[in-house]
């Protein structure tokens, strides 16, 4: 007789499902996070030394004004921080709280100078800049006392664009020529190089355009236009650019250059296939960076361009004006129309400013071009059952 036997049970295997989106069972304290003790005591410091501030200076000591009232908090503040952290804690809690203060009393200090310099520069021009013909006319024929509606920066932007555009035309092969030399091909007059790129970092706004007025117009006999603007902000822009570039590059993978050298490839492909592009958005930050410094320089463009009130479009016929020209010679202007037009022109120069330190940091980050493989993002998916017989 034959038995017939029973099939084995099936087994059946789930993967866990997470949630990366919902919060957790049980709340994680944060690491340095202060407790609410902490907190308590910190607010009630600075709130007893604003108070006996106020008390010292407006009514024990003839010293009225606000200046001497944050004096006095900033310095009450800090004592009151000493004697709170030594009451509740040991030596490193109380040198931890006043560095603490300290750092943060600067970066407030910092960040009112730039909010108060910016709202000072928008508030005191802001009328001309309702205007469209503010951004789009040049000051040919227009009075110091003319109406808003009549004349503006047109001819100075298209003198800035111009002269930036000569500038980076010159100085972008020669930065990051300079700076691929000092790292990659090395040697000792690298280091001659570089230490004169460093001096040349710090170098005076007004020696630039000195240089290239005696240079190219005295010696040569070129006149004073765009082009002489953009030789002397090229002066300016180049050791910014080629010392930017050459950390950018040292920060490349030596790994990468074995790599390509192994292969059979020659220093100067492994350069312009491998450094350059792994680079880039460095570079790009650098060369942005430099922009950035030679768009707000008045001196050398002083020296070696001149004021014009037309709008000049070929950098080698004669003067030809930029907004830090503009700048200057309105704020030098006894009228206050032209005054006012100045710090407008100054809100522009600002704002481009800031646009290009902004678009220096979004180039800076990297941006991958596919996506990482996540665990958590496998596990979200639908539940998948394996059968094991």
């Amino acid at each position: 007789m034959t038995t017939t036997q029973a099939p084995p049970p099936v087994k059946e295997t789930f993967l866990p499902v997470i949630d990366t989106d919902a919060a957790p069972q049980h709340p994680r304290p944060g690491l340095g996070k202060p407790t609410s003790e902490e907190s308590f005591t910190l607010i009630g410091t600075w709130v007893a030394a604003l108070a006996m501030a106020w008390l010292v200076t407006q009514r024990l000591l003839p010293l009225g004004g606000w200046a001497w009232l944050v004096v006095a908090w900033f310095a009450l503040g800090i004592l009151f921080t000493i004697v709170t952290g030594f009451m509740s804690g040991r030596r490193i809690d109380v040198v931890d709280r006043v560095a603490g203060a300290v750092i943060t009393a600067g970066a407030l200090v910092v960040g009112a100078a730039l909010v108060s310099t910016i709202g000072f520069v928008v508030f005191r021009g802001w009328e001309p800049l309702l205007h469209a013909n503010f951004f789009l006319d040049d000051m040919s024929g227009v009075g110091p006392r003319d109406a808003f509606d009549r004349g503006g920066i047109g001819h100075a932007i298209v003198g800035s664009a111009i002269q930036l555009g000569i500038a980076i035309a010159i100085t972008l092969p020669l930065g990051i020529g300079t700076a691929v030399f000092m790292t990659e091909v090395g040697g000792r007059f690298a280091g001659v190089v570089r230490t004169i790129v460093e001096a040349m970092t710090a170098l005076p706004s007004i020696v630039a355009g000195l240089f290239i007025y005696t240079v190219l117009i005295v010696a040569v006999g070129f006149p004073r236009s765009g082009f002489a603007a953009a030789m002397a902000l090229s002066v300016m822009m180049l050791p910014i650019i080629a010392r930017a570039a050459d950390v950018v590059l040292r920060v490349v993978p030596g790994g990468l250059r074995e790599a390509s050298l192994a292969l059979g490839a020659s220093r100067w492909s492994t350069v312009w296939h491998v450094v350059l592009p792994t680079a880039r958005p460095g570079l790009a930050t650098a060369v942005i960076l430099g922009v950035a410094r030679g768009v707000g320089e008045t001196s050398p463009v002083l020296l070696t361009s001149g004021v014009a009130t037309f709008m000049v479009t070929n950098p080698t016929e004669g003067v030809m004006n930029s907004l830090p020209l503009y700048i200057f010679k309105g704020a030098r202007s006894p009228e206050p129309m032209d005054i006012e037009r100045a710090f407008a022109a100054a809100t522009v120069l600002l704002i481009l400013v800031l646009a290009l330190f902004v678009i220096a940091r979004l180039v800076a980050r990297q941006r991958t071009t596919a996506p990482r493989p996540s665990l958590l993002g496998r596990l979200r998916r639908p539940t998948h059952r394996q059968e094991i017989s």
